[in-house]
């Protein structure tokens, strides 16, 4: 009895030591295994070459692949084209790097923030306002742009000073209020339209999923190409730049859902211009739009609003209609 009790004790000791030895040969092969997979493909940063349709310059633009582009050749991407601001217009040349200053292309290649779309962004021509405009564009330079890091990403820059009180305003009297703004994305529609068809043609697009999005000339910009091209956007998100109530017809018939952003003390795009469209909108039956005003920020609520997660998520939530 006793011997028989014994082999059994032996028998359990050494089954439990073959059960810990191939726990620990899988713990081992699947540690090999982890680190034999391939991490994703890095993001590209591109120039594309194009002549501008208004002035017949060479001029380039960026697009940006993100990570991974190059590992799937079967999956097709969402494609955002982002309409930067005033200051950041330039030549298309020497010059372009200024359309990194802020929004998306600034978190995707800055930042490294891995966003999953492609990312159109041209700059907007100068016209006359290198010699008349304001000091922020006489006065650039582009060493005092951000740049991408081998390492890291680095410190982001401050935020602009608060212009005055956070204050309630009833909304404006739009009947003599220009539908553009002077000298604005409207003058290089046919450009804009011409990198989307280039996009779809040489990069996996999906095309039902196409968002526009702008930061102040660049949301007044991306208003007007919504309200001309409505059947072209899944979602349209506007910056601290006001849609006009004369452009809204088209954006609510085709349904196009928005996120407007506004900022309370915002003094150069005054929060009381944002109102008529809006309510113009929802006048026209469209039931499909948020307005989000940071009461706290002055013009440069950009910065936050780009730097979220919550707006890159609600754009792929939406997508064209089949």
């Amino acid at each position: 009895m006793l011997n028989t009790w014994l082999q059994q004790a032996v028998w359990h000791k050494l089954l439990a030591a073959a059960c810990m030895c191939a726990a620990l040969i899988g713990c081992k092969s699947m540690s090999v295994m982890n680190t034999s997979q391939s991490a994703p493909s890095a993001e590209q940063l591109l120039r594309i070459p194009y002549t501008s349709s208004l002035d017949n310059t060479q001029r380039e633009y960026l697009v940006y692949l993100p990570q991974g582009y190059a590992d799937n050749p079967e999956k097709d991407w969402p494609v955002m084209l982002f309409l930067h601001g005033n200051g950041e217009r330039g030549d298309g040349l020497s010059e372009l790097d200024f359309v990194m200053a802020h929004g998306p292309l600034y978190e995707a290649w800055i930042q490294k923030q891995p966003l999953p779309f492609i990312i159109i962004s041209p700059q907007l021509h100068m016209f006359d306002l290198r010699e008349s405009g304001p000091d922020y564009i006489k006065n650039r330079t582009l060493d005092s742009l951000p740049k991408r890091l081998e390492r890291g990403v680095p410190e982001r820059g401050p935020m602009f000073t608060r212009g005055g009180p956070m204050d309630g305003v009833p909304q404006a009297d739009m009947s003599k209020v220009d539908i553009t703004l002077p000298i604005g994305w409207n003058y290089v529609e046919q450009d804009l339209l011409g990198m989307l068809t280039h996009a779809h043609a040489n990069y996996r697009t999906d095309a039902s999923r196409v968002y526009l999005t702008g930061l102040s000339y660049g949301g007044f910009g991306t208003w007007y190409m919504a309200s001309k091209h409505p059947q072209l956007f899944a979602a349209i998100a506007p910056v601290v730049g006001w849609g006009h109530p004369d452009l809204m017809a088209p954006i609510a018939e085709h349904k196009i859902p928005v996120w407007q952003f506004a900022a309370g003390r915002d003094y150069s795009v005054r929060i009381q211009y944002f109102y008529a469209g809006l309510n113009k909108l929802e006048e026209l039956g469209h039931d499909n739009v948020r307005f989000t005003n940071h009461e706290d920020m002055a013009h440069d609520a950009w910065r936050r609003v780009y730097r979220s997660k919550d707006f890159y998520d609600w754009l792929l939530e939406h997508k064209l209609l089949e």
